[in-house]
C-alpha cells in the first residue's frame, strides 16, 4: 500500500473532486450541443486530460530539477496530475460507450471511438510533455 501524508491525500481528494465536477460540466455541455451517436464529450475530456497529464508531469519534473520545495512538487503531482486529471478523465466511460455503440450495430463508430481515443490521447500526452518541456526550458 502507498503511504501518503495527510496533506498529500487532501491535495489528491480536492483535485479529484474538482476534476470530476469539471468532467461533468464539460461532458454535459458538449453532449447538449452534439446530439447524435458519437460520444464527443468523453473524447474531448480524455484528450484534454491527457494533454494536461503530460504538461503537469513535466512541470513536476521541472520543479524537482529546480529544487523547489517538495511540498510544491507534491501539490502539482497529487492535486493536479493524479487528482484533477484522474478525476477529469474517464477511460472506463469511453469503453462503455464503445461497447454500447457496437451493441447498437454502429461498429464503425465503436471502432472509431476506441482507436481514435487511444491515438488522440497518446498524441495529447506527447504534446503536453512537449509544451511542458518548452516552458520548463525557460527556467532551467
Amino acid at each position: 500500500m502507498i503511504h501518503l501524508p495527510a496533506l498529500d491525500l487532501l491535495f489528491f481528494a480536492v483535485g479529484g473532486g474538482l476534476g470530476a465536477a469539471a468532467r461533468f460540466v464539460v461532458d454535459g455541455e458538449i453532449r447538449s450541443r452534439h446530439r447524435g451517436g458519437f460520444p464527443w464529450g468523453t473524447v474531448v475530456v480524455n484528450v484534454t486530460g491527457s494533454f494536461l497529464i503530460g504538461l503537469f508531469s513535466t512541470l513536476a519534473a521541472t520543479l524537482t530539477r529546480l529544487a523547489v520545495a517538495d511540498d510544491v512538487a507534491a501539490l502539482v503531482q497529487y492535486s493536479l496530475m493524479v487528482g484533477l486529471c484522474g478525476g477529469f478523465t474517464t477511460f472506463s466511460t469511453s469503453t462503455v460507450e464503445s461497447v454500447r455503440l457496437a451493441q447498437s450495430g454502429r461498429l464503425h463508430l465503436a471502432l472509431g471511438n476506441t482507436l481514435g481515443t487511444l491515438v488522440a490521447t497518446v498524441v495529447a500526452v506527447a504534446l503536453g510533455i512537449g509544451v511542458g518541456t518548452a516552458v520548463g526550458s525557460l527556467f532551467l
